[in-house]
């Protein structure tokens, strides 16, 4: 039987912990104190038709759309997490010395496996990620063909696919992005709609019903774009991370190693 990669078994858990926490919490916190509050208000606005009841922030997020709202939420920060972790790992290789920093000879084709040897003794894991395999490739590559202008080349097109590699896994996010505001405004058409089921209430002045639909209406949309807001701003973040690692990796690359070839 064929093992299910673990990025997706990642994914899976990541959103059954966001659904069990935030269901948790919606039934032993918000939802009691929402319907509480409510009770409360009802009752002062019957005896003060004047009374005008605060908003509460149990009240706006107690629908169901704002719930799979912060689920979403979540589980869009998990998976950035996972991958803030992962670029942090990969930055962490910059600190070590895979080529000699204070280079003062030119690095010639027979050269190349003297200086692939303390990037081969790193671990796979190590080995798999960008900056060790970047330099392994240039170095096989000039080793090879002995053209400075090939490894450049090999160089450039390594990262830039690694930076479409990179764009590519943000997928998930961008579909949890785009998710986010689309449940809210089904939370509208909902609320909208529970509102016009009870039109014919309000025409005899039992506008109440009427009133805490638009309520849910209004609500999902405010907290499902507010949610949208955060998740876009981190999700950029992230990708300007990403982007950054790739582009020092070229520029690693090219100050470490390329600038020293000689043919």
């Amino acid at each position: 039987m064929k093992k299910l990669p673990a990025e997706f078994l990642f994914q899976l858990i990541s959103l059954l912990v966001a659904v069990l926490l935030v269901h948790a919490i919606y039934v032993a916190v918000v939802r009691p104190n929402a319907n509480a509050i409510l009770e409360a208000q009802a009752i002062l606005i019957n005896e003060d038709p004047d009374y005008v009841p605060d908003r509460s922030a149990f009240v706006i997020v107690k629908d169901l759309e704002q719930e799979a709202c912060f689920i979403l939420m979540l589980w869009a920060m998990a998976l950035m997490g996972s991958k803030a972790l992962e670029n942090r790992r990969e930055r962490q290789l910059f600190t070590i010395e895979l080529l000699p920093r204070a280079q003062s000879n030119s690095i010639l084709p027979q050269d190349t496996r003297e200086y692939a040897r303390p990037i081969e003794a790193l671990t796979d894991d190590q080995q798999k990620r960008l900056l060790p395999r970047t330099l392994l490739t240039a170095l096989h590559r000039f080793r090879a063909t002995a053209n400075i202008q090939d490894v450049a080349y090999a160089v450039r097109s390594n990262c830039e696919s690694a930076s479409e590699h990179l764009d590519s896994e943000l997928s998930m996010i961008r579909y949890i992005a785009w998710a986010i505001p689309s449940i809210g405004f089904l939370g509208t058409v909902r609320g909208i709609g529970q509102a016009l089921g009870q039109a014919h209430q309000a025409a005899q002045g039992d506008i109440a019903g009427v009133t805490q639909s638009l309520g849910v209406a209004f609500n999902s949309t405010f907290v499902a774009l507010l949610i949208s807001i955060l998740i876009m701003f981190l999700m950029h973040q992230l990708q300007l991370a990403q982007e950054r690692t790739t582009q020092e990796t070229e520029h690693y690359c090219d100050q470490r190693l390329i600038r020293f070839l000689q043919v």
